[in-house]
């Protein structure tokens, strides 16, 4: 099993394979990130009730009868005819001149012109406007102080009904034609400039004289007149009464005053209730709306930026994950995570009545939603590879969603309005912003008709009308996701880790071109400082071997890295950095090489070559035969890292982060857990309900030993770990020791420490790196035999007795050299072919007699010792030169 479980492991993983183990990841992510996710989805709920209550406290302040347009506007009668002489004539008897205070019961006001703000009902048998609460209006030519609420009653009952008045004014018209068009326009396009009239009834006198009446009345019938009880047929239209009105007036024009017919109902105007409304949700629709849908923009922005700010996309592409199954993961999840968004918000805006969603045609809707959100994931990806820092890209964000609405709202609607040339505001909707605006705005749009006018909101045969700009909108917007859509994959694929190239060098790995061996010249650098200096034997040695092992086909060797050099230009006025100069080594497989030195001494950048986050500026590195410059995603398959910070998921779980970057090395099933076991056993971690506990509440020294563990499981024939030991306790690192030298035996691994301590216990090698350049390479041992040859005499005393000390050590040797002094603590070395430590103890038991030794102690050369004088050594010579 274990054979099976190592073989698969070492075949890199599928793409089907990498996608699931992203999957599964992302799915425990967001069941513990759930809440949050919940929330966000009501998002568009609590907005939708915000903009319900808002509505209805508009409509509750404009239903007071200060804000009733009879009361600011008359009601109007249009008509005109054949003979403007008699059309006149008639209509000055329309209306009836007699004061209101005289009114008294309902026969009354029978021969008067009356009008209700109740629904028609779909039979006639009762008139509505009886049996409610709202008063009745009686339309004259001017109304008097004395005119307003005045009660009556009705019929034989004790009822009171109230009677207002409102000013009603005939207009003389041209034609036919133009009542009928400013009948369909209504209040609402009728009068802009001055205010807004409500039309009773428009006639038509043709022919009418002296001896015959011929009237057509004109009425606006596209509104759907919806019954008062919801549950019946529309209600019907008073138009009876407009036609018993005109009548009265001709009797009186040929008979004089006294002549009528009186009908006792009343009219509606013809159309139902002129009540003042204001659509709120519709008017401030385009741009709330618009801010709605572009909320998601920084969501998904904050969750890209946060797993590159925090390197966790580095970390899961150094393990093998590709950016394909990154891509189709996310995006997937972006996609639902909007759908339902955006459903949510549609459906709840439509359960609770705003004409914005429930007028317009639903499949349009989901459509033109449906392709804002998939541009708006792309735009997300093309974003994120321009931020770094999650607080930047909020920021950034959210000012970019709320100034580009800003901008959309007064530009888009501005220019249209103002009938600005159609071609601008195309172009103008190639910025996604303003095409989500203008999309929104023709929904609104039609909305508003459809409420004021009854006629269905807009439908697909709409798009074809060429003042609709939804299917321009359409077309930009899903052109622009088919030419972003590549745009952004391909910069998040250069700027990934090992992606940080040309064009050029991205068609090479399409075309999965063969690794070569050959040399990259340094010729393109320039201003390298030209030092001669004699090299160390074992360093030309080392680039022997390199020679040889490239002129090899297949070198067998893990790691073979050819005068590597990285030169970071200076910046405003500095002059360029030699990070690393010429490193040339091979490492074999079973091998682990630590690598030492100072602070700034180049070792970051050695490895950050190695792993692919930077390019080298010149030189190579192959990784089991694979190229570095061109092949990074073949090494990743099979390489493990454990960086020097900590790259976790806080809340996951460590079983869970083995699981996820274990099936990232084609492990499954049986195989899975029982690396995960084992990881966990061999770092500690195993006990104490740890491997369940997010890593949140880990401690620094735990999550630096699940770091060691990721770095190690599967079958990674390459490791590189940087400073792995970083805060464990003594117990912990002795635990890890033994976990990387068991893991080290059909691997290479580079380690890097500053323990000379866990560099003589877990390397095979060691090369101590001063100034980007290699100062010497070989085994503990070997190094402190080339570098030691001495003793190293420790002596603390008194400060009256530092010269005795000195006068001792310089019979003991002479050619001693002090290497510290301080506060009465001398060390020195004594080369060991002029020295016997017998005499040194002798030496030391005279002393005390005469002298007060505080402490003393005699040692070997140490590891720490060696690195102490080659780097040292290395500082004084670049002084002197």
């Amino acid at each position: 099993m274990e054979a099976s479980a190592a073989a698969a492991a070492s075949r890199p993983p599928s793409f089907a394979t990498q996608t699931n183990a992203l999957l599964r990841k992302n799915l425990i992510f967001q069941k513990r990130n759930g809440k949050a996710t919940i929330w966000l989805i009501l998002i568009p709920i609590f907005l939708c009730l915000l903009l319900s209550v808002l509505q209805r406290v508009i409509n509750n302040l404009l239903d007071q009868p200060r804000f009733r347009k009879s009361k600011s506007c008359p009601a109007i009668v249009p008509f005109t005819g054949a003979n403007e002489t008699v059309s006149n004539a008639i209509m000055k008897n329309l209306f009836i001149s007699s004061t209101l205070s005289n009114l008294s019961h309902l026969v009354s006001v029978s021969n008067l012109l009356l009008g209700t703000d109740v629904r028609g009902t779909s039979t006639g048998f009762i008139e509505p406007a009886f049996v409610s609460d709202q008063p009745i209006y009686v339309i004259r030519p001017q109304c008097k102080s004395s005119d307003s609420d005045i009660l009556i009653t009705v019929d034989a009952t004790d009822d009171q009904k109230e009677i207002k008045c409102v000013q009603g004014l005939p207009l003389w018209r041209n034609s036919s034609k133009t009542i009928n068009e400013e009948t369909f326009q209504g209040y609402r396009n009728g009068k802009k400039g001055e205010g807004i009239y409500e039309i009773t009834m428009g006639y038509d006198f043709q022919e009418s004289n002296e001896k015959f009446l011929n009237v057509l009345a004109l009425y606006n019938s596209s509104y759907q007149n919806n019954s008062f009880i919801p549950t019946l047929p529309f209600g019907l239209q008073r138009v009876s009464r407009s036609l018993n009105v005109v009548s009265n007036a001709y009797l009186k024009f040929l008979l004089g005053p006294g002549a009528e017919m009186l009908l006792k109902f009343i009219k509606e105007m013809p159309k139902h209730s002129t009540r003042q409304a204001f659509e709120f949700s519709t008017a401030v629709g385009p741009l709330f709306f618009e801010w709605v849908v572009a909320l998601l923009f920084p969501v998904m922005l904050t969750y890209l930026v946060y797993e590159k700010q925090h390197k966790l996309r580095t970390m899961m592409k150094m393990h093998g994950l590709g950016d394909g199954p990154y891509w189709i993961i996310n995006y997937s999840y972006f996609l639902i995570l909007s759908t339902l968004y955006l459903v949510m918000f549609v459906l709840f805006g439509s359960l609770i009545g705003l004409n914005f969603f429930k007028m317009n045609d639903y499949s349009i809707q989901f459509v033109f939603f449906f392709s804002f959100i998939n541009l708006q994931i792309v735009l997300s990806f093309l974003a994120a590879t321009l931020f770094t820092k999650v607080n930047t890209a909020q920021a950034i964000a959210y000012v970019y969603i709320f100034g580009s609405g800003f901008m959309a709202g007064a530009l888009i609607h501005n220019f249209i309005e103002g009938e600005f040339p159609r071609h601008w505001i195309t172009v103008l909707e190639i910025i996604p912003a303003f095409a989500l605006y203008r999309g929104l705005y023709e929904l609104g749009q039609y909305a508003i008709r459809a409420s004021a006018t009854g006629y269905p909101g807009m439908r697909w045969g709409d798009l074809n009308d060429r003042n609709n700009g939804m299917k321009d909108v359409l077309i930009i917007i899903v052109l622009e996701w088919l030419v972003l859509l590549p745009i952004a994959y391909y910069f998040d694929h250069a700027s990934s880790a090992g992606h940080k190239s040309s064009p050029l060098s991205m068609i090479k790995c399409v075309l999965n071109k063969k690794a070569t061996w050959r040399r990259i010249n340094a010729n393109a650098i320039v201003n390298e400082d030209i030092h001669v200096e004699l090299e160390m034997i074992d360093i030309i040695k080392e680039r022997e071997v390199v020679d040889q092992i490239l002129q090899q086909r297949s070198s067998g060797y893990a790691i073979v890295c050819d005068d590597l050099k990285k030169l970071y230009h200076g910046k405003d006025g500095n002059p360029d950095k030699f990070a690393v100069r010429g490193v040339s080594l091979a490492l074999p497989y079973g091998e682990c090489l630590g690598i030492l030195g100072p602070n700034g001494a180049g070792k970051s950048s050695f490895i950050s070559m190695m792993i692919g986050l930077t390019k080298p500026t010149s030189g190579n590195a192959f990784v089991e035969d694979f190229n570095i410059q061109t092949d990074m995603e073949n090494i990743y398959n099979n390489m493990g890292v454990c960086p020097q910070n900590d790259m976790l998921w806080e809340i996951l779980t460590g079983r869970e982060h083995l699981q996820f970057y274990g099936r990232l090395k084609n492990l499954n099933g049986s195989s899975l857990d029982l690396a995960v076991e084992e990881s966990l056993r061999s770092v500690n971690l195993l006990h104490g309900g740890a491997p369940d506990k997010q890593v949140r509440t880990y401690s620094g020294g735990m999550q630096r030993r699940l770091s060691v563990a990721i770095s190690l499981i599967g079958d990674a024939k390459v490791v590189y770990m940087d400073e792995p030991s970083t805060g464990l306790d003594p117990a912990s690192r002795k635990s890890l020791w033994c976990a990387v030298k068991q893991a080290k035996q059909d691997r290479a691994i580079i380690l890097t420490t500053h323990s000379m301590e866990e560099a003589e216990v877990l390397c095979d090698r060691l090369c101590i790196m001063v100034d980007g350049r290699l100062q010497c390479i070989g085994s503990p041992k070997e190094l402190i035999a080339r570098y030691g040859g001495y003793y190293v005499l420790t002596i603390t005393t008194s400060l009256e007795f530092e010269r005795v000390v000195q006068k001792l050590v310089l019979e003991l040797s002479p050619r001693a050299r002090k290497v510290y002094h301080l506060s009465g603590t001398q060390k020195h070395e004594l080369p060991k072919q002029e020295v016997r430590i017998a005499d040194v103890f002798t030496a030391m038991e005279n002393l005390k007699k005469r002298a007060d030794v505080q402490a003393w102690g005699l040692a070997d050369t140490t590891t720490e010792d060696v690195f102490v004088k080659v780097a040292t050594a290395r500082r004084s010579s670049d002084e002197l030169s």
